[in-house]
């Protein structure tokens, strides 16, 4: 065998050159992806800035024709780490159940733990599972309870998707990409960017200790007003969070569960 069959994915080849490693869903990339690398380095080239920008924009279209006709969503965030038969993993299972019972389509970012979970409760409820899924050096898959997803190489667009075809956002247990994406659209609500979409914040246990720090230490300090932590719905009771958002999907927003929209054809939709 050559270096390149008997090396693991990610290392060093005898010439020096990364190998390649393959995604099963068919796209090819390098474990050490030097273009991603450079992009937020500072100024590039005149032409690789130019292709960049290019590969945005494409991402964005592609996102937002194969999204246009998936609502109404709830997006679902949480960590990739908590494993099916923790606590944390069946609450997802169970969030998206509830969500998809009521008429909602789940969207969460595609790949494992939590967001596995949501979008198994969801498809085991017979509703419709999506997902945004982020290309990493490290391989994130996609889960295999998604009716739909696409592939994104930017955390930004792929943000941009989960909050745009969104009225809701369940914010379960997780990490710093969880409290990024929390974080984000409160942010949005604050500064009016959106309108007052319901964030909701399942496991009470969890988040208790920071919703603490932020009524202590920011609210004091005058970083952040009280009525910014009042918009977020705390709690563990999966019923009572699902009825909100579903009387305030069908009262601010308009939603109903009449026909969906038609796709035209001439637009290859």
């Amino acid at each position: 065998m050559n270096q390149s069959q008997t090396s693991k994915p990610g290392e060093k080849a005898t010439n020096g050159q990364s190998i390649l490693k393959p995604h099963r869903w068919g796209k090819v990339v390098r474990a050490d992806d030097p273009e991603a690398k450079t992009f937020l380095q500072g100024p590039q080239r005149r032409f690789s800035e130019f292709w960049q920008a290019f590969r945005l924009f494409w991402e964005y279209i592609w996102g937002f024709r194969t999204l246009h006709f998936v609502g109404p969503c709830v997006t679902v965030f949480g960590s990739a780490r908590f494993a099916p038969g923790s606590k944390w993993y069946q609450l997802g299972v169970d969030v998206g159940a509830a969500l998809a019972k009521a008429g909602f389509t789940v969207m969460t970012g595609g790949g494992p733990g939590i967001m596995e979970a949501a979008n198994r409760g969801a498809k085991e409820a017979g509703g419709k599972s999506l997902g945004c899924n982020i290309l990493l050096p490290k391989e994130q898959a996609p889960n295999p309870y998604l009716d739909q997803f696409i592939d994104f190489e930017y955390f930004s667009v792929r943000k941009t998707m989960l909050i745009k075809y969104s009225y809701a956002f369940f914010v379960l247990p997780g990490g710093l990409g969880t409290l990024d994406e929390l974080f984000e659209i409160t942010t949005l609500v604050q500064t009016g960017k959106v309108k007052e979409f319901p964030v909701v914040l399942m496991g009470v246990e969890f988040w208790q200790p920071l919703l603490d720090f932020m009524r202590d230490k920011l609210v004091p300090e005058g970083t952040i007003e009280q009525a910014d932590i009042d918009r977020m719905l705390v709690t563990d009771d999966i019923e009572k969070a699902v009825g909100e958002v579903t009387k305030i999907g069908m009262h601010r927003f308009g939603l109903s569960y009449g026909p969906k929209a038609k796709r035209w054809w001439f637009l290859g939709e």
